[in-house]
């Protein structure tokens, strides 16, 4: 879920805080990308003839597709991806997760509703929401991004979290994901639609918390607690408090504890127990390997390897596997050389030769000159 309506109060009161760019404008950026969204969108909307993409034996391959093409994409646009996977759920996120476990028990018995009465629109809405990324789906990914040479990084808790480290520590440029909680955990941007459809054409927007604190006015703790009265995947909320009201509060009050003081709880009760101390200490201090100690390094694709895996294994068709990896590998070289021109141009363009400098050439010129002659003859 993110952070509910997050995006709107950004809109409405740092709208500063949003740009918008094309892809081509991260050219040489290495960027952290939120690897269980995108397996999510693959599985959801990449789809041929109506149906899942498959290999001979039957096996769902949308994702692979989808991340291979995807990854190509942002490297032939000069973007050096790094993929962030998901590792174990925080215990707080376990309502959250048995919230999901009874939507998708309620889906599948309408699911079989909509199947008995023939209603195909229906079963498809249906089967979209029965999606789900399995750890199988995750390591065949892992696998064929270590073949193409592209680093992942396994977080030991939220992927979000881990994201916003690697840009804190200056380890990559921003965060690639739709989940605005990216914010919430401290990445100093946040790129939304790098991981959206390429039919969709939409420009990346770029946001930055910097402005967002900035157009709020606010610390990053009172950021904190806005977004957990605004709703989270840790939590309940504040019953009647929208996303207005949420921000009129911590403005006024500056935190959740001096809002629960001042605010009529039997107009606007609050959920019982509310751990909203622990959720806070979750985005401020999360469970996450140190950015310093991540190496991160892209390789040459293992192209016999990727052809093995895609063509072998799983029945890509190999011509459009093999003129990718090439279109990819000279998007690559591109890139690197394009980083190399741009330097020795800026170099050009800032050396001035100052009058000590000029001198100096001179007397060097000089001394060269006099060697050349050799040794004066004495004069009898």
């Amino acid at each position: 879920m993110g952070i509910k309506d997050l995006s709107k109060v950004i809109a409405d009161h740092a709208p500063n805080a949003i740009k918008e760019t094309e892809v081509k404008g991260y050219f040489g950026r290495k960027v952290a990308v939120d690897a269980s969204m995108c397996l999510y969108q693959f599985l959801v909307a990449v789809r041929q003839d109506g149906n899942q993409l498959q290999s001979e034996t039957g096996e769902t391959t949308s994702h692979l597709n989808g991340m291979f093409y995807r990854t190509i994409r942002m490297i032939d646009n000069g973007v050096k991806p790094v993929y962030v996977f998901d590792g174990k759920p925080p215990d707080m996120k376990s309502g959250e997760l048995e919230k999901r476990a009874q939507r998708r028990e309620d889906t599948e018995k309408q699911l079989k509703v909509a199947e008995e009465e023939g209603d195909a629109e229906a079963m498809q809405k249906f089967e979209r929401r029965l999606v789900k990324v399995t750890k199988e789906h995750n390591e065949e990914v892992k696998k064929l991004l270590r073949l193409m040479g592209v680093p992942i990084v396994e977080a030991p808790c939220e992927a979000e979290a881990q994201c916003a480290e690697l840009v804190r520590t200056g380890k990559v440029f921003g965060t690639a994901t739709e989940d605005m909680d990216a914010l919430t955990f401290g990445s100093n941007i946040l790129l939304r639609n790098m991981t959206a459809s390429e039919a969709k054409k939409l420009k990346i927007k770029e946001i930055h918390l910097a402005k967002v604190l900035e157009g709020f006015d606010m610390t990053m703790e009172q950021f904190v607690d806005l977004c957990i009265m605004l709703g989270c995947d840790y939590c309940g909320t504040i019953r009647g408090v929208g996303q207005k009201k949420a921000f009129e509060l911590i403005k006024k009050y500056g935190t959740i504890e001096a809002v629960l003081e001042n605010l009529d709880t039997t107009k606007y009760p609050p959920p019982s127990e509310w751990p909203y101390k622990r959720a806070r200490e979750l985005f401020l201090s999360p469970e996450v390997s140190k950015g310093e100690e991540s190496e991160l390094i892209w390789k040459e694709a293992d192209v016999e390897g990727v052809v093995a895996f895609m063509c072998g294994e799983k029945s890509f068709e190999e011509t459009r596997i093999r003129n990718a990896l090439a279109r990819m590998s000279k998007g690559r070289q591109a890139a690197s050389q394009g980083r190399i021109d741009s330097f020795f141009t800026t170099a050009k363009q800032v050396k001035v030769e100052t009058p000590s400098t000029a001198a100096a050439k001179k007397r060097k010129a000089d001394e060269k000159d006099s060697k050349k002659r050799g040794p004066a003859k004495k004069i009898k």
